[in-house]
């Protein structure tokens, strides 16, 4: 498993807060830590960061990280892809998916509507890269891995 670095988290916001001060210093305008933090929390949404601290978690995991090449299946077709977009949904435990694949792929499991193919699917997948929709057989919508 690996760690957002494009989804908020306390970690995320310590180093934000890390790159405000070197930005500051070079600036000439040092900031101290304490300051850096409160200002990144405003940033954010937050009143301070006493509130963002304890209402964003310390770390997210994710399945994979946007820009990371997958293998899986969608609909029972094999597929290599890129990650195009990922996005934490409410529940804090399933992303939303976005990938691109290599090869277009055909989403259509009947014979009676023919082929339809699509180069970018969505889908909501837990932190094992599993979605929650399934087929009629029980065969999750989409799985996938990492390269």
């Amino acid at each position: 498993m690996s760690f957002s670095l494009d989804t908020r988290s306390v970690s995320t916001l310590k180093a934000e807060a890390k790159l405000l001060r070197e930005e500051r210093a070079l600036a000439g305008t040092p900031l101290t830590q304490g300051a850096a933090l409160e200002e990144i929390a405003r940033r954010h949404g937050f009143r301070d960061w006493n509130t963002a601290a304890a209402l964003v978690p310390d770390r997210i995991v994710v399945p994979v990280q946007i820009g990371q090449r997958v293998q899986g299946a969608y609909l029972g077709n094999a597929f290599t892809r890129i990650v195009m977009g990922l996005q934490l949904m409410p529940d804090m435990r399933h992303y939303e998916v976005t990938v691109k694949f290599d090869e277009p792929v055909n989403v259509s499991r009947s014979d009676l509507m023919g082929p339809i193919y699509r180069k970018r699917v969505r889908a909501t997948v837990d932190i094992h890269g599993v979605s929650l929709a399934r087929t009629s057989d029980g065969v999750p919508h989409m799985q996938l891995r990492k390269i």
